[in-house]
């Protein structure tokens, strides 16, 4: 069932999220959490980043994480920013690593 809220967004429209993991997550889990992008971090970290359709479904995802039983460093919500070059929706080549 979908709620709008006079002062909060449709809350249809799926979410996007970072969750952020101790640890590095090893390739054979990439399916696991198919739709998210895995990020390995420098510092150690896997960032797992996405849109997530309810609260039903980042429970869900939660529970894998629990179930790998990787330490979980934090959850965040994240809004869309615009493009990083003008028009294109890529980064420029100077801000590729």
């Amino acid at each position: 069932m979908c709620k709008t809220h006079a002062s909060t967004k449709d809350h249809c429209e799926p979410g996007l999220y970072e969750i952020r993991l101790k640890g590095h997550l090893r390739s054979q889990w990439t399916d696991w959490f198919e739709g998210l992008t895995i990020t390995l971090e420098d510092n150690g970290d896997t960032l797992l980043t996405g849109p997530v359709i309810d609260q039903a479904a980042l429970h869900g995802l939660l529970k894998k994480v629990r179930d790998l039983g990787m330490p979980l460093v934090s959850v965040s919500p994240v809004e869309p920013g615009p493009p990083t070059t003008f028009g294109t929706g890529q980064a420029d080549q100077s801000d590729v690593k």
